[in-house]
């Protein structure tokens, strides 16, 4: 994510930076103490094509330009910024407000404000990920190669994978899966090599995608290596911000044994 901040104040925008980079870790956080200069950034951003700015978290009250004027400029460049104002005036809410601000926070600026500023942007931002592969968990499961679906050939492939990602890398026995998967149906030879032909079509399907080397097939055992793929439980689970407010009480819904981890991730929410 890409942040600007902007406050002719030195000391403002400098406790207002360290709030947000506390907040948001990953994102890249730039300030401003010259709204022109905010401005010729974003120009030169676009004009470039090097990147976007996501989201602006403005002063109000600033010489030459002020943050109403400027959010205006900004949003020519960038349709879709995210606008927050952070100022020590109440009176100009109505005014931003009515240019589509995301939010009006007054200073001082806390992490718990920035934190719900963030849940009720116009444009949530999706972090974008460089890992072969994006699961969604929150929801139904889905899986995604370079954001398209990966297909599978049975449905129940795709079920042994929601499994195994589930368990956050957790070395699953073949029995445990087939239990999980064909709900406590009594062993045998024929589901077994049910169970064989879907780890082969997993494997087709992932290596399909050069996403082979996601899996740890052991003597009786399968697992998933979790720092290989992008998956908003495990966003979750570090404390991301743009994972906890995707998660609304719904984890791996087509699935009827991811009740029980739904209920965890509710309590822990």
């Amino acid at each position: 994510m890409n942040i600007i901040i902007v406050d002719d104040e030195r000391m403002s925008l400098e406790n207002l930076k360290r709030t947000v980079e506390s907040v948001l870790p990953d994102a890249t956080v730039t300030g401003f103490m010259k709204p022109n200069e905010a401005l010729e950034h974003a120009r030169v951003l676009k004009v470039s094509e090097t990147g976007n700015i996501d989201l602006a978290f403005l002063d109000i009250e600033m010489g030459g330009m002020n943050g109403l004027q400027l959010a205006k400029s900004i949003k020519d460049i960038f349709n879709n910024i995210n606008i927050v104002f952070s100022t020590g005036h109440s009176q100009y809410a109505v005014d931003a407000y009515a240019i589509h601000a995301s939010g009006y926070l007054l200073k001082p600026v806390s992490a718990d404000a920035v934190v719900e500023a963030m849940d009720y942007l116009h444009h949530p931002v999706v972090p974008v990920s460089k890992k072969k592969l994006r699961i969604q968990t929150f929801g139904n499961f889905e899986v995604f190669a370079n954001d398209v679906p990966l297909t599978f050939a049975r449905t129940k492939s795709k079920e042994l994978l929601a499994y195994l990602v589930m368990r956050n890398g957790a070395r699953c026995s073949n029995n445990e899966i087939v239990a999980v998967l064909w709900e406590n149906k009594p062993d045998s030879t024929a589901l077994q090599n049910q169970y064989r032909h879907l780890v082969l079509d997993l494997k087709k399907s992932l290596q399909s995608v050069g996403a082979g080397d996601i899996l740890i097939k052991q003597r009786g055992a399968m697992a998933i290596l979790p720092d290989k793929i992008a998956c908003d439980l495990y966003d979750y689970y570090k404390g991301d911000i743009h994972a906890v407010n995707n998660y609304r009480g719904e984890f791996m819904a087509q699935y009827s044994w991811a009740e029980l981890s739904n209920a965890y991730l509710e309590n822990r929410k």
